[in-house]
């Protein structure tokens, strides 16, 4: 210890201010104990007193109620009046009321007696009364000498605590000031600043470590450090472009670094994170003790946004010399999760839809074998064998449109088509089913149309696709809009129904491959056929798109240039 530091003069002061405390704190009890004492011996030697007087009177005038009862009890209160004789002249008095007793036990009807009872019971309590006065008296003396006392001793301590407290501060604040100044130059880059303090004490030894500190951060600005810091800038950096979440863990179990993706993922901050005991991160947050503790690499589902998303954890070790860090990547597999489900409902309605042709076609067959059935019959199950070979010629169709699709080979025969005659094979592709439901197709076509330069079966594929879809959902005997016109040099084509309409939130996802609208009792194509339209309307340079409101049905359309 050095008897100058600062350390020890706080030590000495705070010990001095404690020793003022301490007195008063002294002087306060003991002053408190003597009038807690006082009090206690007016309660016990006169209030008391004046209790068993009180009780005697009323025993007293009770006395032509019951005569034994009354001197039984006046005979308790007697001796506990004669046990309690603390005043001059209580005694003489409590002798005078123990013979008028006497006597009146022998002749209790005696009113003379009564009265000698009555008077040194009034003796008795005007003594005790006059007791509790004087001592009274003297508490409040001994009060007000007391508070006098300890008003000067807490002015006393006042006075020396606010010098002390005036004067102290200056022996610290005048280098803190210095030690300010410094920080600030500093903090300024000024690395060739020093601090100059001649005192002996902590701050002399504060300004020896702050000039080292100075000294050191010139040599670091001129140092191969400043490039280390860079490359971790940089490396933080790539982390954080990173897509997938990832967590750096070191060989203590301490967490070196967190992206961005990771801290969103867990929803805690950077500085909650980093630099802290993996044990500690996970008794705070249960996400990160599943990524620790959990060895399997399984999917797992974790709701973000009130949306369910699905992630795989992987565990990558890198070593470093003779220890071992790791780092945990979690992946985002949600969109995979999507598609392998989208391709398995789309598997099951592919061999749904080949399953019942297929076998109508098996049935058809075997009444055709039937020596029984006549021409006429033998004609319509021919043509159901027809529909029912369309039916799968249509949906292998689908899949091997959508193999090119997939594969990115859209195979197009480009050349220069009537739009008119486009249309009217659409229409007629249809007929059958819009006769079936007793429908009315509706044209409104621009006249003098030109050619346009497209694929034809393509462009036919896809009309021929809306206008199923407005079949199938439209109601009977309702109007199908077909319009194709010429706007701002591309040429328009569009199919409108008057069927139950698409919520708008299904709208940006109505073109995706195997997606079909939620909560259909009527789903009975594949949710590949729209996909397949948008790829080649997008293959010949045009663009695809719908309008739908709930109630108020749908438009399909595409523009293509000329």
């Amino acid at each position: 210890m050095i008897n100058g530091s600062i350390k020890y003069k706080i030590r000495l002061g705070t010990l001095f201010l404690f020793f003022l405390v301490v007195i008063s704190g002294a002087l306060s009890i003991y002053y408190l104990t003597k009038f807690t004492q006082q009090s206690r011996n007016v309660l016990k030697s006169n209030y008391e007193t004046l209790q068993y007087s009180h009780e005697m009177q009323k025993l007293l005038d009770s006395i032509q109620v019951n005569k034994v009862k009354f001197i039984d009890s006046f005979e308790v209160q007697m001796r506990k009046q004669e046990s309690n004789v603390t005043e001059p002249g209580e005694k003489e008095a409590t002798t005078n009321l123990r013979s008028a007793f006497e006597k009146l036990k022998k002749d209790s009807g005696n009113a003379r007696i009564r009265s000698q009872i009555r008077s040194a019971l009034h003796d008795i309590l005007y003594i005790n009364m006059n007791a509790i006065k004087k001592k009274n008296e003297k508490s409040e003396n001994a009060a007000e000498e007391a508070m006098t006392f300890l008003i000067s001793i807490i002015s006393f301590i006042f006075l020396i605590g606010l010098t002390f407290a005036y004067n102290f501060p200056s022996v610290i604040t005048s280098p803190i000031v210095k030690l300010t100044e410094s920080i600030k130059e500093i903090g300024n880059k000024n690395y060739k600043h020093r601090i100059h303090v001649d005192a002996k004490d902590e701050f002399g030894q504060l300004a020896g470590a702050f000039n080292d500190m100075a000294e050191r951060l010139e040599y670091f600005e001129n140092s191969s450090l400043n490039k280390l810091i860079f490359e971790k800038t940089r490396a933080e950096a790539v982390i954080n472009s990173l897509k997938d979440a990832s967590i750096g863990i070191d060989k203590n179990n301490i967490v070196l670094f967190a992206n961005q993706q990771a801290l969103q993922l867990l929803g805690i901050k950077a500085d909650e994170i980093v630099g802290k005991m993996v044990d500690e991160i996970s008794k705070r947050n249960d996400l990160f003790h599943f990524l620790v503790a959990n060895e399997g690499n399984n999917p797992f589902k974790i709701v973000v946004d009130g949306k369910e998303n699905y992630y795989v954890k992987e565990m990558l070790d890198v070593s470093q010399g003779e220890s071992s860090n790791k780092v945990i990547v979690v992946k985002n597999i949600t969109s995979f999760k999507e598609l392998d489900a989208a391709k398995t409902d789309f598997i099951a309605t592919i061999s749904h839809e080949l399953k019942t042709p297929l076998a109508s076609s098996d049935i058809s067959l075997k009444l055709l074998e039937d020596e029984r059935i006549d021409k006429h019959e033998q004609k319509e199950l021919v043509q159901q064998l027809k529909s029912d070979n369309q039916r799968m010629l249509r949906i292998l169709s689908e899949l091997l449109n959508m193999s090119q699709v997939e594969a990115g080979k859209i195979q197009l025969n480009i050349q220069f088509v009537n739009p008119y005659l486009i249309l009217e094979n659409s229409i007629k592709a249809v007929a059958v089913s819009v006769k079936d439901k007793k429908l009315h197709i509706e044209k409104e076509v621009d006249e003098d149309l030109p050619y346009i330069k497209t694929d034809a079966d393509k462009i036919n594929w896809v009309l021929n696709n809306f206008l199923t879809n407005a079949i199938r959902y439209s109601p009977e005997e309702s109007t199908i809009t077909i319009g194709m016109h010429l706007k701002e040099g591309y040429l328009s084509c569009a199919v409108k129904d008057k069927g139950q309409g698409i919520e708008e939130g299904y709208l940006q996802r109505i073109f995706e491959r195997y997606f079909q609208i939620p909560g259909r009792s009527d789903k009975k194509g594949s949710g590949i056929g729209l996909a397949i339209c948008k790829e080649f309307i997008e293959a010949m340079g045009g663009n695809i798109w719908v309008k739908s409101r709930i109630g108020e049905g749908s438009t399909f359309g595409f523009d293509l240039p000329p």
